[in-house]
């Protein structure tokens, strides 16, 4: 017999923490860098930062098909599978004795996370619509960005007791605790009437209508160089800390304080949004990034005293992951604008792309990283001009071309 309904507090609760499977997967694990260097890959410690792209690329990868498959199968299907996929990634990375299966693991994290990242918010739009759905997904954001914020406490904290390898283990009891709230607590939102079969041909069409649509295809590129600018800082965010500013223990402190900052970007975007516009905002936010990362890249230059650059980079990460909550909301509802006859899977196919194309270009930044500054905050400046670039052209071609 089922249980009663989910009240609003419960259901509210129960996305937020399938929202928080990204955040706690990669930030939980930012403090346990130097150890896993250590033990993994000793002679090239740079590589470790590869623990953070290659979740991102596998989860990626998964999102082209799993809003898709969801329409196909039903939201809680598609959940737990990728829920059971993410718990055997999670055991795999546990016992990784080499960086290469590690990786790959983490490649396998990120296809199975990918299904609480997209099918969640397939659910809210199951059930609710209009003002109703905004309120709902604002609660439940408010409620998600406590995550980003404790994960590396907690991640720390787990390390110190455990070791790093434990972290894993917490990943297989969180998600094994948020599949069994999900399959015993909430109903299949998608009844069988309403699902779609999967076509292939049909992601593979759009995929092509989008890159060959100017707006579209410029703000899918501008989206990419954003996440190429979020996942570079945060796959460097936690050897800074410790090689240029030997303040590791206090990193998950510092990036603690700085996520709470950053959280109340999408509700500044929210009130600036309809007075400025999507394009605008967004425009204006990347160009200040640009401003902000070659001011910090002639301080270092300058040999500022430590201490002194060491707020200044505070500020500045603040700042980085604050421009992402003025950015990459608008960006994608640019690319999604044109896009209305097919928006399911253009979702799937932007969210997919940009995503992947960010974590390829963050690679590499991650990988010179030589002890300074200098890597991130170039790498940063100059995927924030690309964006900012693909915006302007992105106004040129709908003056030339007023219908695209």
């Amino acid at each position: 017999m089922r249980s009663k309904p989910l009240s609003l507090v419960e259901f509210i609760a129960l996305m937020a923490m399938l929202f928080a499977t990204i955040a706690f997967s990669i930030d939980a694990m930012l403090p346990g860098l130097p150890q896993m260097a250590a033990e993994l890959t000793p002679a090239a410690p740079n590589r470790i930062q590869m623990i953070v792209t290659s979740f991102v690329i596998g989860m990626g990868l998964a999102t082209f098909f799993i809003g898709p498959l969801s329409d196909a199968l039903g939201r809680r299907p598609v959940l737990l599978a990728g829920a059971g996929l993410y718990v055997l990634a999670s055991l795999l990375a546990w016992q990784a004795q080499t960086l290469e299966l590690l990786l790959a693991a983490r490649v396998l994290q990120g296809i199975g996370a990918s299904g609480p990242r997209v099918v969640a918010m397939a659910i809210v739009r199951d059930l609710y619509s209009g003002r109703q759905m905004a309120r709902i997904l604002s609660l439940i954001m408010m409620t998600f960005t406590l995550v980003p914020a404790i994960a590396p406490l907690f991640g720390a904290w787990i390390i110190s007791l455990a070791g790093w390898r434990a972290i894993f283990l917490a990943f297989v009891c969180f998600s094994v605790l948020i599949a069994t709230w999900l399959a015993l607590r909430q109903p299949e939102s998608l009844p069988v009437e309403k699902r779609r079969p999967l076509r292939f041909s049909l992601m593979v069409a759009a995929l092509m209508e989008m890159l060959r649509h100017p707006t579209v295809s410029l703000a899918l590129l501008a989206q990419a160089f954003c996440y190429t600018m979020l996942f570079s800082m945060i796959s460097l965010v936690q050897p800074i800390y410790d090689k240029v500013f030997d303040a590791a223990e206090s990193f998950p402190y510092w990036f603690a304080l700085v996520s709470l900052i950053a959280a109340s970007a999408s509700f500044l975007n929210a009130r600036l949004v309809i007075r400025l516009g999507m394009r605008r905002l967004a425009s204006f936010a990347f160009g200040t990034q640009v401003v902000l990362s070659l001011v910090v890249t002639l301080l270092w230059l300058a040999a500022v005293p430590t201490d002194i650059m060491f707020g200044i980079f505070i500020g500045w990460q603040a700042s980085v992951f604050f421009q992402t909550g003025l950015t990459i909301g608008n960006l994608n509802a640019l690319a999604m604008e044109p896009m209305g006859h097919v928006a399911g899977m253009a979702a799937s196919v932007i969210g997919s792309v940009s995503t992947i194309l960010g974590a390829l270009m963050a690679v590499p930044i991650g990988l010179v990283f030589d002890g300074t500054l200098l890597p991130l905050s170039l790498g940063i400046a100059t995927a924030c001009l690309g964006a900012y670039l693909a915006l302007k052209a992105m106004v040129r071609v709908e003056r030339r071309y007023p219908s695209t």
